[in-house]
């Protein structure tokens, strides 16, 4: 049987593995990328256990992912922002969800990404279909697509 982790693998993909491999890890990511930061957001998006929700926020957190910055004082309440680390997972998600979109989803995308300046789509290189500027995690919108 595999074991949970993968100490003793210098291996920078398992090293990943470590951190996005956990249930829920990548879906956290998602809601985030998607512009829901707050606790109560991301965990009605998810329908995930608030500890576990709590546990998988601090570990991003101790792993410099994420970020959490007080948006209320009484009572104290945060959102969680990506750090540079975290957006350089964005490129990950997006190729996640563009093979989810091509083998698993029948009645089309249920999110499409458009470029926040002109409204085009991305396409498989993250490059907008309409102006063809190279689109990072700050350059998009997502929107209800079809299959949503």
């Amino acid at each position: 049987m595999l074991g949970r982790t993968y100490e003793g693998q210098n291996c920078s993909v398992a090293k990943t593995l470590e951190l996005v491999g956990e249930r829920w890890t990548v879906l956290i990511l998602r809601e985030i990328y998607f512009g829901h930061r707050r606790f109560d957001e991301i965990a009605d998006g998810l329908k995930i256990a608030r500890n576990v929700l709590t546990q998988r926020l601090q570990r991003l957190v101790d792993e410099d992912v994420l970020i959490k910055v007080a948006y209320q004082e009484r009572p104290q309440r945060f959102e969680y922002r990506l750090t540079e680390k975290g957006l350089d997972l964005w490129p990950v998600l997006i190729t996640l969800m563009q093979f989810g979109d091509r083998h698993y989803a029948p009645d089309g995308p249920p999110v499409i990404l458009t470029h926040k300046d002109c409204g085009g789509t991305l396409d498989a290189h993250r490059t907008c279909m309409a102006c063809g500027a190279k689109l990072t995690a700050r350059d998009v919108r997502a929107h209800a697509g079809p299959g949503a």
